[in-house]
């Protein structure tokens, strides 16, 4: 459903330093949208009488692709802080600010409502959700009491010749935070810890570790917003050492890592 702005200031994210993650201008695919949002009964794929019937597959792939790409940048601006806490952001202002249509902004803001990072204001847009180090703690303390027993469990179990699999995947983590963007770094970081729980061949479990671990990555709004280079680096490091112990066999060390990764996460 459209959501209207009249009436209420629009808090639009502030230019983008050099560098940063920008989304490719989709003029052609936002005036599909709107051409689209102003004939309902060519979102259902109803013929009209004014105009010919699109092939069915390019629309949607269009679409999702746009979708997609204006998630990524959304994600990238809430890590990097350029979506501040607590603040307001209408889809259509940020439509404007990505060169397309309402329309893709306002999904990727759903699925960003059900990953926890920000809630729908009625009549407004969407605002970016502030949280406190409680409950990074209790995210903390959730991912252990799930990753922990099974990473123990793989440790015992799982041949040296696969976890030496994962050095590109470890190895991509330290690269990431040598560049100091927290939006790399945290994908990064996902694609690590993904494959290591992949070993339990539990997909219900990867999912549910992989949604509780990106809730975990979202800024704080008490204290530095955005994760510093020096903290990216140590949590980068930690999966280093965490390989050579599972490597080695070393449960001790095993269990001292992984338990602090969690408890040291900011």
């Amino acid at each position: 459903m459209e959501q209207s702005t009249q009436g209420f200031a629009e808090t639009r994210i502030p230019d983008r330093p050099a560098g940063a993650v920008r989304v490719p201008s989709q003029a052609g695919v936002a005036a599909m949208d709107r051409e689209r949002d102003a004939a309902p009964g060519a979102v259902r794929g109803e013929h009209t009488h004014s105009e010919p019937p699109l092939p069915r597959s390019r629309p949607a792939v269009q679409r999702s692709s746009v979708r997609g790409q204006i998630l990524d940048a959304l994600r990238t601006a809430l890590l990097a802080g350029e979506l501040r806490p607590g603040e307001v952001y209408s889809a259509p202002a940020l439509g404007e600010r990505f060169g397309v249509s309402a329309t893709p902004v306002r999904e990727a803001m759903q699925q960003l409502t059900l990953e926890g990072a920000v809630e729908v204001v009625p009549n407004r847009g969407f605002r970016v959700v502030e949280r406190g180090a409680r409950e990074l703690a209790e995210l903390a303390e959730v991912r252990a009491l799930i990753e922990v027993p099974v990473m123990l469990r793989l440790a015992g179990t799982v041949q040296a010749e696969r976890w030496a699999e994962l050095w590109p995947l470890a190895d991509a983590t330290v690269r990431a935070a040598s560049s100091g963007c927290p939006a790399t770094y945290a994908e990064s970081d996902r694609a690590f810890h993904r494959a290591l729980l992949a070993l339990a061949g539990n997909e219900q479990l990867v999912q549910v570790a992989e949604d509780l671990h990106r809730r975990a990555q979202w800024p704080l709004v008490e204290g530095p917003g955005v994760r510093r280079r020096a903290d990216l680096v140590a949590d980068a490091a930690e999966h280093m050492s965490l390989l050579e112990a599972l490597i080695a066999r070393d449960l001790d060390v095993v269990r001292s890592l992984v338990g602090g990764h969690f408890t040291g996460a900011v």
